[in-house]
């Protein structure tokens, strides 16, 4: 990871320079990210030891989950911990590091999502190839393509991102690494780069966003002809997915789709896709699926059971 810079460390400015503010952003800040733990680890928990969640839809589910806290912890701890103190640095290598696992888990979070759409076209507009287009093997098969597919694409933002030269300044106006504010602290012109950058996260996020309204448009299309029950059975199975889109394709798209003008208008809209998102993630799919609740309530009465019973 040698380059021609001679910056070895950079400082986050996060998202406020000022103390009481911090003060208050970290105890938000922590509460929001045991949220996000707790609450993906209950539906990760809940999917493996439930029996009548095994259809490939809770399968994505619990991937899904595994994602978020991951992808929520290559940012949420510095963040949080930086509220704590006076000089928030970070050192090259940790910046390079933090940059390939937003992208990576970031990016992977897309495909999973795009793959759910698929898994409920599938379900709603052909039910009688269901099982056996959506076989276990399959579905393992789109989980490995979606990690491959973020791995490929993070791997490729942080080649480009080690390739520049930093000379100084070194203070990044943001709360984590990434490409856009590495871009406009690199001393040389990154014009090029910047349009590469925006090409591969932009044609990513555009394909996967019309595989997704396509998908919707079809199962939309195929409920004409169903009967009312039938209509609000398919659509509540689909309304906690295409919530989750609306929260994390939105603010993605309008970060890395267009080049970054104002670095302090793109880290508020970050804290959406790194923060908000996984921490609405499991509310969204209890509060909206009656299976997901009762498997909830039976792991419950079973810990509660068993604790009774020593």
């Amino acid at each position: 990871m040698e380059n021609a810079s001679s910056v070895k460390e950079f400082i986050l400015l996060g998202l406020s320079g000022n103390q009481g503010v911090q003060k208050m952003y970290f105890v938000t800040f922590l509460l929001f990210y045991m949220i996000i733990v707790a609450g993906n680890l209950l539906i990760i928990i809940t999917v493996i030891s439930s029996q009548h969640l095994n259809s490939p839809m809770y399968f994505f589910l619990c991937y899904l989950s595994f994602v978020d806290i991951c992808y929520s912890s290559v940012t949420a701890p510095k963040m949080i911990a930086d509220f704590l103190v006076e000089n928030k640095t970070i050192s090259f290598v940790g910046c390079i590091a933090q940059l390939f696992g937003v992208h990576f888990f970031g990016c992977t979070e897309i495909f999973i999502l795009t793959v759910m759409a698929y898994d409920r076209y599938t379900a709603i507009c052909r039910p009688l190839h269901y099982t056996t287009l959506m076989t276990r093997r399959v579905c393992g098969q789109l989980v490995i393509g979606s990690w491959v597919g973020g791995f490929l694409h993070s791997i490729v933002q942080t080649l480009l991102t080690t390739q520049l030269p930093f000379c100084g300044p070194n203070k990044i106006d943001h709360y984590f690494c990434d490409v856009h504010p590495l871009l406009q602290l690199a001393c040389t012109d990154t014009y090029t780069m910047g349009i590469i950058v925006v090409a591969n996260s932009g044609m990513i996020t555009l394909s996967c966003f019309i595989i997704l309204v396509m998908s919707y448009v079809v199962i939309l299309a195929s409920l004409k002809n169903q009967t009312s029950e039938g209509r609000y059975k398919a659509l509540s199975t689909c309304g906690s997915h295409i919530t989750m889109v609306i929260l994390f394709y939105g603010p993605c798209t309008f970060i890395y789709i267009r080049p970054s003008s104002n670095l302090g208008e793109d880290k508020s809209v970050a804290v959406f896709y790194t923060v908000i998102t996984p921490m609405l993630n499991p509310l969204i799919y209890t509060l909206r699926n009656q299976k997901v609740k009762q498997a909830m309530r039976k792991l419950w009465s079973r810990k509660v059971g068993s604790e009774d019973g020593k």
